[in-house]
């Protein structure tokens, strides 16, 4: 049961959850409030004795209140560590000097909500601190809300973090984080960091390909898989973002993070305030597995719009089969196809709409082509439902080419500076979405698409990054608020949207798995997890993305061989093996595949909805790593204990080793697992303790083994 109380003697709050504490205390003259613990769960007692612990050694050039580890540091006094938050107020002044104003806990569906708001001495500004957690969760989520109460003018702000998480005091760390690229997403990387900062971050306007708001830190390199503590942190941000992660030069370690503070100006008018998004952390005693099976958990239950129940349907998306080539034709062939496969919702991807034959025209028109569906889009649709399959769409609304009727009617509507060229990725440019009329118009545009159509799912992709964010009408006003307002009005957007169109399920796409985070989660049932679609290359890339995001989320193609990308050729049991590690989908150009494939796919399909509650919703153990060994091996419990799946894909076939043993886990020792497929029965200790056998034969060869608790 998620408990928040406070200790008047001690001035300590301690945030109770399922297995941790997390504890705080404020100083003596309110002015504070310092970290004082957090991981496995501690009584007030003890908690309050750590609390009175002080520094036992003198550090000359440092005051105790500057080493203080801080729970949100404002810049200016002694504290030279990464701060949080940085202003300048009207008169010129950038020190905040604060003081606790009020406080107070408050129930919040299952769980609590602590606040804190400080307020500066002499200045209209407040900063409220927030701590949500939740009944059977161990997440702790933190955001700041700031307020200019007017009377002094306006606030700049020029930094504004949204949390600070101290790490107990430990020799060192290991830091654990995803990076990548386009095309090779959520790679596991690891670093011990020395004294100083290690920055991850994106500058680009959205989360990114090239590192994702997620990290964990484990003590002195000493945690595994499944054993040993492990803390975890994750942003809910879809804009530009930072994570400073600090040794200082006494061994302390912290995590500072938010929006990211590069090129960011905004200004607080006086009556506005700004609410930054939440940064929310997490502690598990039980290794690397124990981390991601609570984030999933947490995004179960907190964060996916949709109930923990739901699974998400097997899909089909006609790009890689037509690509630009899009009509009322090709797409019914498809979609007859499909159908037999047992796919349950058909998507149509770029192309449809407006001059759109390749990629360098029609972006901003989204009324659909004529001479592609002359009947519109309704007649596909109806022979869609028909089939017994929903309809689906692609678009991409922030976006805009200049060979389209909206961007010659308003050009300055993009990111740009007058005298500056504008920069295109992919023959596109960037609308400005901070701008009301731009807001407005999206809103309208898409939800008018919907209204006139039964499109039951929308796939909504962003292919390019920012570049020349101006904005010229705000210049001497607000002008790079940009980097936070663009990410505010799509989140309007898609919570609007979602509640004219209650039926509609959002993808969230971003030339694969560049917008992926808990805040875009909180608004898609799914993303495009990346647009490289190798089922080898993919075991890597759904492995990292498996540390911070659970599997109903992770949208998996089956497309042709050879792969577009790699050119590489594997079964197409490997391909469906590879994408039912998530939310399956299938990419290929069905019109081109034997009698024989389709057999073997529909096949395939009903098997794996058999199992899909159990893989999507389920607890997740990773066995075996695609970056070590020969054999990558993923086991999925149901959350009931009643199901398990073991997917397994060997690499290559090496010195005729066929055999590989599994040591499952999460079982019941003491009871029965039946094999779906042959009857085998297994007690739970023996596939604990022993091992489950699964027979490889040839290079790329895959397994799916289903078993019921008796």
């Amino acid at each position: 049961m998620a408990d928040i109380t406070y200790d008047a003697s001690s001035r300590c709050w301690i945030l109770q959850m399922e297995a941790s504490s997390y504890c705080m205390q404020l100083s003596e003259d309110g002015t504070s409030l310092k970290h004082v613990y957090w991981g496995p769960r501690i009584d007030q007692q003890t908690a309050n004795k750590m609390a009175s612990d002080r520094l036992s050694r003198i550090y000359p050039f440092e005051l105790e209140s500057g080493l203080a580890h801080e729970e949100y540091l404002p810049w200016g006094g002694a504290g030279f560590h990464e701060s949080n938050l940085k202003v300048e107020y009207a008169d010129g002044t950038r020190v905040i000097e604060w003081v606790l104003e009020n406080q107070g806990v408050e129930l919040s569906g299952p769980g609590q909500v602590l606040w804190l708001t400080f307020k500066d001495r002499e200045y209209a500004l407040r900063a409220t601190l927030y701590y949500r957690i939740y009944d059977g969760h161990d997440v702790i989520e933190r955001w700041v809300r700031l307020a200019n109460t007017g009377g002094n003018g306006p606030v700049v702000l020029e930094q504004a973090f949204s949390a600070n998480w101290w790490m107990p005091p430990r020799e060192s760390y290991r830091l654990t984080y995803l990076h990548g690229r386009w095309g090779a997403e959520m790679q596991v990387g690891e670093i011990v960091p020395g004294p100083g900062k290690f920055v991850l971050e994106s500058r680009r306007g959205t989360t990114s390909h090239q590192f994702n708001p997620w990290i964990a830190l484990d003590p002195m390199q000493e945690a595994t898989e499944e054993a040993g503590d492990v803390w975890s942190t994750a942003l809910a941000w879809s804009g530009s973002w930072k994570m400073v992660i600090e040794t200082t030069p006494y061994g302390f370690v912290h995590c500072a993070g938010g929006v990211n503070d590069f090129d960011f100006i905004y200004r607080l008018e006086e009556g506005a305030h700004l609410d930054l998004p939440a940064f929310a952390g997490l502690y598990s005693k039980e290794g690397f597995g124990g981390v991601s099976r609570r984030w999933h958990a947490y995004e179960l239950e907190h964060v996916l719009p949709a109930s923990r129940d739901e699974v998400r349907p097997v899909l089909f998306n006609s790009w890689e089969a037509t690509s630009f080539d899009i009509n009322e034709h090709n797409q019914t062939i498809l979609a007859e196809k499909a159908a037999q496969l047992g796919v349950e919702v058909f998507v149509i991807d770029d192309g449809w709409f407006g001059a759109r034959n390749n990629d360098r025209a029609g972006l901003g028109d989204w009324t659909v082509n004529p001479e592609k569906f002359p009947n519109g889009l309704n007649s596909l649709i109806a022979r869609v439902n028909e089939l017994g399959m929903r309809f689906g769409i692609w678009v991409e609304p922030e976006m805009v080419n200049r060979d389209s009727n909206l961007y010659r009617a308003h050009p300055d509507w993009v990111y740009h500076f007058p005298r500056r060229s504008r920069t295109e990725f992919r023959n596109q440019l960037v609308l400005n979405l901070a701008r009301d009329d731009v807001r407005e118009w999206m809103l309208t545009t898409v939800d008018r698409l919907l209204s006139e159509h039964n499109i039951e799912f929308v796939k909504w992709d962003m292919n390019r990054h920012f570049t020349e964010p101006g904005w010229p009408e705000e210049v001497g006003k607000n002008p790079r608020r940009i980097w936070i307002d663009h990410v505010r009005n799509l989140y309007w957007i898609l919570d609007e949207l979602r509640r004219r169109h209650p039926n509609v399920a959002f993808e969230s796409c971003s030339g694969g798995g560049g917008r992926v985070d808990l805040g875009i989660l909180s608004r898609v049932d799914q993303v495009w997890t990346s647009d490289n679609t190798d089922a080898f290359d993919r075991l890597r890339i759904q492995e990292g993305f498996s540390f911070a995001y659970i599997p109903r989320v992770m949208m998996c193609w089956v497309t042709d061989c050879p792969n577009m990308l790699t050119q590489r050729t594997v079964p197409l049991r490997y391909r469906f093996h590879s994408a039912m590690a998530g939310s399956l989908g299938i990419g290929g150009d069905l019109s081109k595949w034997s009698d024989e494939d389709l057999a073997e796919a529909r096949d395939l399909v009903k098997t794996y909805k058999r199992v899909r509650s159990v893989i999507q919703n389920g607890l997740v153990y990773r066995l075996q790593s695609p970056r070590k060994g020969s054999v990558t091996a993923t086991q999925y419990v149901a959350r009931n204990h009643d199901e398990v799946v073991v997917l397994v894909w060997g690499h290559s076939q090496q010195f005729g080793e066929s055999k590989v043993l599994l040591r499952l886990r999460g079982l019941e020792e003491d009871a029965q697992y039946t094999d779906a497929t042959n009857g085998t029965s297994y007690s739970g200790a023996y596939l604990v303790h022993h091992g489950l056998e699964v027979r490889l034969m040839n290079d790329f060869d895959s397994r799916m083994v289903h078993l019921d608790r008796v």
